[in-house]
């Protein structure tokens, strides 16, 4: 299938779950006006052809980083689409935050570590039954609670051991913390945006409807395969153990 043929394709697809509709022209941000058709009835309408050419350069964000073995972050706390994001992200074996950004997640991290190690503790712990046998049983109410809220703010990032280094963020206008905090760091982002959003927040912006669950569907499943296809070609360098050069006995002279 030719380039041309695959990219209509797309472009199909995406105005078929409504991925052109923006908002009102009320809501939209300066830095969504070149990337327009044009507007209906006072809905901004998204520009397709340009919106697959976004999409392409973020693919190959995400490709890349599977390849290079790169940590990625799936960032989505709105209600209608943090699920969407919590499933490609578990598809995808990275890390997530879909229930609440906490500030200083990414530039506290030091401080937040500590929260994931003591959930961590707290889940060998009840695995390994050692909760049953240290505390009492209204003790193990009170751990269990804290456990609970450990895991619903922490639980999808337990197995990130440092800041990201790509996050892909579903509405950074929504999650405007998360997607500040990545700016400061440098960590570039690719983002999920419509027209109420800064287009220059996000390195990788693809613009297209961001409250719609199919529009968002089809855009994560492009961007969760992309990073599946280069994850398959990663290959983990191997660890360079430092050899000494083997000393030879001196040889003394036979007298």
């Amino acid at each position: 299938m030719s380039t041309e043929t695959n990219t209509q394709n797309l472009i199909d697809r995406l105005f078929s779950v409504g991925a052109h509709f923006g908002f009102s022209k009320s809501r939209r941000h300066p830095s969504m006006k070149p990337f327009l058709f044009g507007s209906k009835q006072g809905t901004d309408i998204f520009d397709l052809e340009q919106t697959v050419v976004m999409l392409d350069a973020a693919k190959e964000a995400l490709r890349v980083a599977g390849a290079d073995g790169k940590k990625v972050l799936f960032v989505g706390t709105k209600e209608e689409i943090s699920r969407l994001v919590k499933e490609r992200a578990e598809k995808a074996e990275v890390a997530y935050v879909t229930n609440r950004w906490i500030g200083g997640m990414l530039t506290n991290f030091s401080e937040i570590k500590k929260r994931i190690n003591r959930l961590a503790e707290l889940t060998q712990e009840g695995e390994s039954g050692e909760l049953e046998r240290k505390y009492t049983k209204k003790e193990r109410v009170m751990i269990g609670r804290e456990s609970d809220k450990l895991s619903f703010n922490f639980g999808g990032i337990k197995n990130l051991e440092q800041p990201p280094q790509l996050m892909l963020i579903v509405d950074p206008r929504h999650d405007h913390i998360a997607s500040t905090e990545a700016r400061f760091l440098n960590i570039p982002v690719v983002a999920i945006m419509s027209s109420d959003n800064n287009s220059a927040h996000a390195k990788y912006p693809v613009v297209v409807n961001d409250a719609l669950q199919a529009s968002v569907s089809l855009v994560l499943d492009e961007l969760t395969n992309a990073y599946l296809e280069g994850k398959a070609t990663y290959v983990p360098k191997p660890t360079r153990t430092e050899t000494r050069p083997r000393r030879t006995p001196e040889r003394r002279p036979v007298r």
